[in-house]
């Protein structure tokens, strides 16, 4: 710079460099609001400014008293598969089934693959996966033991309109993760073990809302909008222990282990559009902005089932939802862990919608049934769901290192 020159800044911005400048602020706005260069929505390239916790490295042990996925708080996604055994599987071929799925599920939800996986590199993400077996009648039956007087199909219910696809089964995978890539490969290895033994009966698909959406211990919600589960026990509660854990009522091989009951619910989402606020909410029983019971103000206070209106109606009607579900015998309760179903109808109609309703009890006639029973009979909610799916399976015990999932039962 020569004596009497003034540098850029004090003299003016030449026309060169206000394009460039020009555009390298451009870049950065489009940076701050997640645009690329190419002009598409996405995420900015730069690097966070501070190290974010992985969900995908969290793991859920295989190995204890009890099967997985049963205390464990629900995951994003969930699959359910029902297999039915190939005619010629005896108890020897059932034995070496279970310890080849136990082999493999326990390495898949520590983040390793499969003994023969060709894809290994899809299973360093648990993200809390989980791999639940259960035994159909047909199983314990081939396998010699004896099966608790609640493993055979439920009773006939008024409101069921079940289909033979979505019903029955001899044995039960339930794979759950919050990584619907980390189920798809826990899935196909598991069924990659079960070809020479059992074929594919129905396979069905849930979700919830996605870990970080919510602060935890939300109750989730339908796709009616309801807050769904409200009074559920908490794992490692006593009540919890009571009602969920097989004992000594059961046959020995399933002490440890549980009752589990699907219940494929079909929600009409197009007629329950025509209900208004307030008449949803009495078919419930709850407000829908944050299910608290019509005589309460928050999600867990106790319904109050004598209060009345000023015309002297019940506050929560007779035929809620709510009210017919409660039983005034404790021992008649559930826990349950549901997850939502959704498909676009093609043609008429736009959902296909619904709930997959699982249940976890220590004996299924003695619990659930009575709930359903009053259900059945006279629970307005059934105008607007329908069951179509129905299963029931033994959730054997877990296993320790070196044994296997229903070792009890062989």
């Amino acid at each position: 710079m020569t004596a009497g020159q003034q540098p850029p800044t004090a003299r003016g911005l030449s026309r060169r460099h206000l394009l460039l400048g020009g555009a390298a602020a451009g870049i950065g706005a489009a940076g701050a609001i997640g645009i690329d260069l190419a002009g598409r929505a996405g995420a900015t390239s730069l690097s966070p400014a501070v190290d974010v916790p992985l969900n995908g490295t969290q793991i859920v042990p295989f190995y204890g008293i009890h099967q997985a996925g049963i205390e464990t708080t629900p995951q994003g996604h969930a699959t359910l598969v029902a297999l039915n055994l190939r005619a010629d599987v005896d108890r020897e071929a059932l034995r070496r089934m279970m310890r080849i799925l136990t082999d493999d599920a326990a390495r898949l939800t520590r983040g390793e693959g499969a003994l023969a996986d060709s894809e290994p590199e899809l299973a360093v993400t648990p993200a809390r996966l989980t791999i639940t077996f259960g035994f159909g009648p047909g199983l314990v039956s081939r396998a010699g033991g004896q099966a608790p007087g609640w493993l055979r199909p439920l009773p006939a219910f008024g409101i069921d309109r079940l289909d033979p696809a979505w019903t029955g089964g001899d044995l039960l995978l339930q794979v759950a993760a919050d990584d619907p890539v980390t189920i798809a490969h826990a899935t196909r290895m598991l069924l990659k073990d079960l070809r020479s033994f059992a074929t594919v009966h129905w396979v069905q698909t849930g979700f919830r809302r996605a870990p970080g959406s919510e602060k935890p211990g939300t109750t989730m919600r339908n796709l009616f909008g309801q807050v769904d589960g409200t009074v559920n026990a908490g794992p490692g509660t006593h009540d919890f222990e009571q009602l969920v854990w097989a004992t000594g009522e059961n046959p020995g091989w399933l002490t440890g282990g549980t009752g589990f009951v699907l219940r494929r619910v079909s929600m009409d989402l197009d007629k329950w559009d025509q209900l208004d606020r307030s008449g949803r909410e009495s078919a419930v029983g709850r407000t829908l902005a944050n299910g608290a019971p019509l005589t309460g103000t928050n999600e867990r206070d106790e319904p109050d089932f004598a209060a009345t209106t000023p015309l002297g109606f019940p506050v929560i009607p007779e035929y809620s939802h709510l009210r017919r579900a409660r039983s005034e015998n404790p021992a008649e309760r559930i826990v349950r862990r549901g997850y939502n179903y959704d498909d676009v109808r093609v043609g008429e109609g736009i959902s296909n919608s619904g709930l997959l309703f699982v249940s976890f009890q220590a004996d299924v006639d003695r619990q659930f049934v009575p709930i359903q029973q009053r259900l059945d009979t006279l629970d307005l909610l059934n105008e607007w769901i329908t069951p179509i799916g129905s299963a029931v399976f033994a959730i054997p015990p877990g296993c320790s290192p070196g044994g296997y999932i229903g070792d009890t039962l062989f």
